[in-house]
């Protein structure tokens, strides 16, 4: 077993492992105090190797201010990434809102880690999980109710006003604070706290421990502090590693699920057909195309859609809900993304734009997603009321 000393708890843990010296630095993701202390400690410290709380993606966002421009929405929303998208700009509004209440932009200090390196010829490495798989595990390890949990509280983040000094930032970062924050988490959430905290702990801790030199800075949030702490201690599990480190397939009865609802249907139209009357089946039949496209273009009208992408929501709606292949935001979000194409000062603006709600429909970046997102949602909510009104009539 390895031999430890770890200095007494702050945000800065220096832990001696195996005759290594590792400096775990804990970080708010939008404080000043923050990015200067990162500074201070690897010029202090004069590292033989820095590691950032980053995946690649997440530092090309922070380093890359016209990565935006190369985005290709239809491509996005062809590929059915356009839920993934939508996700992290929530996210990064609800960051961003924050970061300029303080004036720091979100993961600056974590920008700075790898900078300050640079600067140094410090070689560094990003050692957190690719944003991509924490989300597709969080969204697949949960069930259907605490998705829409998960969803709503996505949503809720978009528009809620919260203000945060340096003061109350200086609290946060305390970790009593976070471990309290956290428990309520796992209480409410406990999948989704695993996935996007401990999961991430053990990958982060491993990473870590195999980063090269005697001496190590590790930069992380302040939450990773006490679980990443505890992992290097622990030995590590390859076994495990690759499953934390892999996209998880789809639950088996969700593709089952999804011929379901369309087989029923069309079950209840054979059955009307031999044994209903033709007046019960042609109403059962404007139920569905009412239920189904009107909701649809009624999320299309929310998201301040073009009007011909209101029409082709109604139009579209009733078959793609019959099709598991097809879907309903698909069509519309590439409608509106023809009629109402972004330009290039909209794809320069997005990260600015996703910090007011005003931006959100402004932009027509991301107003195609919106549409996406309000049209699926409009039609499968169609697609379940019309369900039982087509099984009643037929």
């Amino acid at each position: 077993m390895p031999v430890a000393t770890i200095a007494p708890p702050s945000d800065i843990r220096r832990i001696s492992l195996n005759g290594r010296e590792l400096i775990l630095v804990g970080t708010a993701h939008i404080s000043q105090e923050s990015v200067e202390t990162v500074r201070r400690v690897i010029a202090a410290e004069s590292p033989d190797h820095v590691c950032v709380e980053l995946d690649a993606q997440r530092y090309q966002a922070l380093t890359d201010p016209n990565r935006w421009r190369s985005l290709n929405i239809i491509e996005v929303i062809r590929k059915g990434q356009g839920p993934f998208l939508l996700v992290s700009l929530a996210l990064t509004s609800f960051q961003k809102r924050m970061g300029l209440q303080t004036g720091v932009k979100p993961g600056a200090e974590l920008a700075a880690a790898a900078e300050e390196a640079q600067q140094r010829g410090i070689g560094f490495s990003l050692v957190d999980r690719e944003i991509r798989v924490t989300l597709l595990r969080a969204w697949r390890k949960t069930g259907f109710w605490k998705r829409l949990n998960l969803m709503a509280t996505l949503l809720a983040g978009m528009f809620e006003d919260q203000k945060l000094d340096e003061a109350e930032l200086a609290k946060l970062r305390q970790t009593d604070t976070l471990s309290a924050m956290l428990e309520e988490m796992g209480t409410l959430l406990p999948t989704v706290k695993t996935i996007l905290v401990d999961e991430r702990d053990t990958f982060m801790a491993d990473r870590i421990r195999q980063a090269p030199g005697q001496k190590v800075v590790a930069v992380v949030g302040a939450a990773h502090l006490p679980g990443i702490e505890r992992q290097l201690f622990i030995p590590a599990d390859p076994l495990h590693l690759a499953e934390i480190a892999s996209i998880p397939p789809k639950a088996p009865w969700s593709g089952l699920l999804q011929w379901i609802i369309p087989g029923l249907v069309i079950a209840a139209f054979i059955a009307g057909f031999f044994v209903g009357d033709w007046s019960r089946l042609t109403d059962a039949a404007v139920a569905w195309v009412l239920l189904t496209g009107g909701l649809c273009a009624l999320g299309t009208a929310l998201a301040l859609g073009h009007p011909l992408t209101i029409l082709a929501g109604f139009l579209a709606a009733p078959l793609t809900t019959l099709h598991p292949a097809l879907g309903a935001g698909m069509v519309t979000a590439v409608v509106q993304a023809f009629l109402v194409a972004p330009t290039v000062a909209d794809l320069e603006k997005v990260s600015e734009d996703v910090a007011t709600p005003r931006g959100w429909w402004r932009n027509r970046v991301i107003r195609v997603l919106l549409v996406f997102f309000f049209s699926s949602l409009g039609a499968s909510a169609g697609m379940l009321i019309a369900l039982r009104w087509v099984v009643g009539l037929v």
